[in-house]
């Protein structure tokens, strides 16, 4: 045996008993962190990776996540296929005065304001001593009392109420003044056509200076009854024509009680809403 062989066989027995030695003095709890090394595998350090934050960490992501959709459908704003879709918002026109279109019958509750103006010629009829002529300026207001009746029938239409204010002057025989309030009840027809007829009948109250000798005192009450027709210019607005009978008297109350009679022909501008 050489010296080579023998210098090696030395090593190698150091090497293992200086391998027993530690291994008699390693603790057990050190002995159970010890591991074998692979030459060939390059070591590197170990990552753990902490599974349990996974779970939360999703459910806050959802949680964001419709909070934001939440506030974006407040706003009007769908969320579709991850993109913002703004929608327009619509404006809706007016209501129309008309059920079916222009003379096709009002809705039911549909309003107006008329002002007109005109005169009274005055006749001395009916027990009346003279002729009486007045000009008068009105207000009115207007509600439709119901859906257009007589579908299919040549009377379709709505019946309206109506309030009106009126005042005036008399110019002849003498300068009086007047103010008084009618109620009226109207029937206007449907024609289909931007021409509306009607029919026209009211009672109300009167305060004058007229008197004697047809007229007793202050109070007076009034009669009326008319036709006329309406032109609408718009499907809201138009020109209104009227032809009244008129009679104011006191209803026997007091005397003279002759009364004060005319035909009053008015013209004036309506508006519908």
């Amino acid at each position: 045996m050489n010296r080579n062989s023998c210098s090696n066989t030395g090593y190698q027995a150091a090497a293992a008993t200086r391998q027993r030695s530690a291994a008699r003095h390693t603790s057990p709890r050190e002995s159970l962190f010890c591991e074998t090394v692979d030459i060939f595998n390059p070591v590197g350090p170990r990552i753990k990776v902490r599974h349990y934050h996974t779970v939360p960490l999703l459910w806050l992501a959802l949680l964001c996540t419709g909070l934001a959709l939440g506030a974006r459908a407040q706003e009007g704003q769908p969320f579709t296929n991850f993109v913002w879709v703004t929608q327009p918002v619509l404006e809706l026109s007016p209501q129309s005065t008309w059920e079916n279109g222009v003379g096709e019958g009002f809705r039911s509750s549909a309003q107006s304001i008329t002002v007109s103006a005109g005169a009274t010629y005055g006749f001395s009829a009916f027990g009346a001593r003279q002729g009486h002529d007045l000009a008068l300026a009105s207000l009115t207001y207007g509600h439709m009392l119901g859906s257009t009746m007589g579908q299919d029938h040549w009377y379709r239409g709505n019946f309206e109420g109506r309030l009106e204010l009126f005042t005036g002057a008399q110019f002849s025989p003498s300068s009086e003044w007047l103010v008084g309030l009618t109620p009226h009840l109207r029937y206007n027809f449907a024609t289909g056509t931007r021409w509306i007829p009607f029919v026209d009948a009211g009672a109300g109250v009167t305060a004058t200076s007229i008197g004697p000798p047809d007229l007793s005192g202050t109070f007076e009450f009034n009669l009326q009854a008319g036709t006329g027709i309406q032109w609408f210019l718009k499907d809201n607005v138009a020109i209104t024509v009227e032809a009244r009978y008129v009679h104011w008297s006191c209803a026997g109350l007091n005397e003279p009680n002759n009364g004060l009679n005319g035909v009053t022909g008015l013209i004036g501008w309506s508006f519908f809403f």
